[in-house]
C-alpha cells in the first residue's frame, strides 16, 4: 500500500537494515527487495516530482545512510546494459532550468571496489538527472556536459539523506548502441535486472566510512556476498 504522495512503505519490514534503500520504479524495488528480503527498500516513484515528494518522507526514515539503487541510461559508446555506474556526484541537467546544485556522493571508490572484486563491470562518474527520457541526440548533449549516465530521480532524492551519507549506484539499462526500441533490448534488460539483484546482495549492508577515513574504510555484508574492501 502506498504512503503519502505515492511513497511506498518498505518491503521486507520484518528485519530492517540500518541502510535505507530508495528504488524509484516498482520493477526496481521488486528486484532489490527480492535480492535481500531484510533490506529497507522504499519505492519512491519515477521522475523529479515524485522524487522530491519521496525525499520529504525519506528524511524521517531511520537509517545510517541513504542508497539509491536502480537503472540508468548510459551516455557514451562504451556503455552496455548490465554495466554499473557508481556516482561520484549527481547533478540536475542545467538546460532544463533546475535549481538543484550538484551533490557529492559517499564512498564511490569503496562501493565500486566491492563490485569489481566480484566481477561486475563498474565505472565511477557523474550521473545527471533529467525530467524526460534521454534518447538519441539527447544522450550526446548530456555526455558533453560531463556526465557518464542519466536518470530521472537521484539528485532530487539526495535531500532525503538529511545530512546522512548518500550514495547512488545505477545499472545501465540502455545506451547509445543499445537503445530500448532496438531488437536486442530484451536481452539487455534481462542482463541489467540480474546485475541489479547482484549489486543489491553485495551492497545491502553498506556501512559508510567514518568522516576523515581514507578510501577502503567502508564495510559491506559478511554473509558471503561482500566483506570489507
Amino acid at each position: 500500500m502506498g504512503g503519502p504522495s505515492g511513497f511506498d512503505e518498505p518491503r521486507g519490514a520484518s528485519a530492517m537494515s540500518e541502510l535505507v534503500i530508495a528504488a524509484p520504479m516498482r520493477v526496481e524495488s521488486v528486484l532489490v527487495g527480492s535480492a535481500s528480503r531484510r533490506a529497507n527498500v522504499h519505492k519512491t516513484g519515477m521522475g523529479p516530482n515524485r522524487a522530491k515528494a519521496a525525499a520529504l518522507a525519506l528524511e524521517r526514515k531511520p537509517g545510517a545512510a541513504l542508497l539509491v539503487l536502480g537503472f540508468c541510461g548510459g551516455l557514451d559508446e562504451h556503455s552496455r546494459p548490465g554495466e554499473v555506474i557508481v556516482a561520484e556526484r549527481v547533478t540536475a541537467s542545467a538546460d532544463e532550468g533546475h535549481a538543484e546544485t550538484p551533490v557529492a556522493c559517499a564512498d564511490p571508490h569503496d562501493l565500486a571496489a566491492a563490485l569489481r572484486v566480484r566481477g561486475i563491470p563498474v565505472r565511477i562518474g557523474e550521473i545527471v538527472s533529467v525530467s524526460k527520457l534521454a534518447l538519441g541526440e539527447r544522450r550526446a548533449e548530456l555526455l558533453a556536459g560531463g556526465a557518464l549516465a542519466v536518470d530521472m530521480e537521484s539528485v532530487w532524492l539526495a535531500a532525503g539523506a538529511a545530512e546522512r551519507p548518500f550514495a547512488v549506484v545505477r545499472v545501465v539499462l540502455d545506451s547509445p548502441s543499445h537503445e530500448l526500441l532496438r531488437p536486442q533490448a530484451l536481452a539487455g534488460a534481462l542482463r541489467a535486472a540480474r546485475t541489479l539483484r547482484r549489486v543489491t546482495g553485495i551492497l545491502r549492508d553498506w556501512t559508510p566510512a567514518p568522516a576523515g577515513r581514507p578510501p577502503t574504510g567502508a564495510r559491506f555484508s559478511r554473509t558471503g556476498q561482500g566483506n570489507k574492501v
